[in-house]
């Protein structure tokens, strides 16, 4: 009896010394939209139990960030959620680029995608107007008081050496809180962009990847500041994880129905799959938010010193990785090559990251 009781205790002291994996506070900077991409990563990592989402920053990039507070209200309202969403910066930061963008275009080429995300229309400028006039409908959540950059500041200082940012846009909302206070740069504990690529072509023009060419300014700030560790995905991962029909169904069957099966229904990549039962796609910022939850979905990375071209040319956006000694102010960082895809649409597919409160 007394050999049992010893043994009891000594399990019990091991089972309380194992360690418990404390909730990943993160951050979400995106050119939010609706569904896929931006909305489902936002999701995901909003409904996952190791993750702690203390808000979202929308930044020009897919959308316009007016565009891209709405969204984000929206799908929120349709989860049962409040996370705060604070509405960020509206312009690249090169000046003129907007205004001289048809130009741009002309001089330096058309990738294998030809989507140019908010350039190619104006800038609503108000969120609300634009939700009521896309819902037809008063939105039922607000957008935080403060702009996303000094959001990005206060919940960095607030929370130092636990916050990760989940930078799935552009990076010019970053750029901006490194550039208004550079104290926090040594507090954030990780940066995972969506961005680059440097082992094959760009989309959006032959040299450049979409999120980092938008504005390769605020991308190369960025990457040049001493973050303790930065890791990249990129296409040289993304397009390697074909989202394609069987996937879409098998989503629409985890969430139901409801209000964001019908938005998925409606949007691009609905409509296509529907039209098209051959029709494959990518997903980019998904991958980021499932490697937040689940780093040991990641199979092969590479570490390099990177930078971005931001000469106006026909390399502007273009990402560089240096696998001996990158250009002075260059910093490391570790770009994803290979993940576990059935794991990752294991995860995805997981009930558990989507609860029945989804209306």
């Amino acid at each position: 009896m007394k050999l049992l009781l010893a043994l009891f205790i000594v399990f019990s002291l091991v089972a309380v010394a194992v360690p418990v994996r404390a909730a990943e506070k993160v951050i979400v900077d995106s050119d939010m939209v609706e569904m896929f991409d931006d909305g489902v990563a936002m999701l995901l990592l909003a409904n996952a139990p190791e993750v702690e989402l203390l808000g979202v920053t929308t930044v020009a990039g897919n959308t316009w960030p007016s565009e891209g507070t709405a969204f984000a209200l929206r799908q929120l309202e349709l989860s049962g959620l409040d996370v705060p969403v604070a509405e960020g910066v509206a312009r690249p930061l090169r000046p003129g680029r907007v205004e001289n963008f048809a130009t741009e275009r002309k001089m330096f080429g058309i990738g294998a995608d030809q989507w140019v995300g908010a350039l190619d229309r104006a800038d609503p400028g108000d969120w609300e107007a634009f939700y009521r006039t896309t819902y037809n409908a008063a939105p039922t959540l607000a957008p935080d008081r403060r702009h996303a950059v000094d959001f990005i500041i206060e919940m960095v200082r607030a929370n130092p050496n636990e916050v990760t940012i989940a930078a799935i846009g552009p990076a010019t909302n970053l750029a901006l809180a490194i550039l208004k206070a550079p104290d926090i740069v040594p507090l954030v504990k990780r940066v995972v962009y969506m961005g680059g690529s440097f082992s094959q072509p760009g989309n959006v023009t032959p040299a450049a990847e979409f999120n980092w060419w938008f504005d390769p300014e605020a991308a190369r700030i960025a990457v040049r500041a001493p973050f303790r560790e930065q890791v990249v995905v990129g296409l040289d991962v993304c397009e390697k994880v074909p989202f394609r029909r069987d996937r879409y169904d098998a989503i629409l069957k985890v969430w139901g129905d409801g209000g964001l099966s019908d938005m998925l229904r409606a949007n691009y990549l609905g409509k296509s799959f529907e039209s098209d039962p051959a029709f494959s796609h990518y997903i980019w910022d998904v991958i980021t938010a499932a490697i937040i939850i689940d780093p040991s979905l990641v199979t092969a990375t590479r570490t390099h010193a990177i930078d971005i071209t931001t000469d106006f040319g026909l390399s502007y956006g273009h990402s560089l990785a240096y696998p001996a000694v990158g250009p002075e102010g260059s910093r490391p960082a570790t770009i994803v090559t290979e993940i576990d895809t059935e794991r990752f649409w294991k995860l995805l597919l997981n009930s558990e990251y989507w609860p029945k409160r989804v209306k």
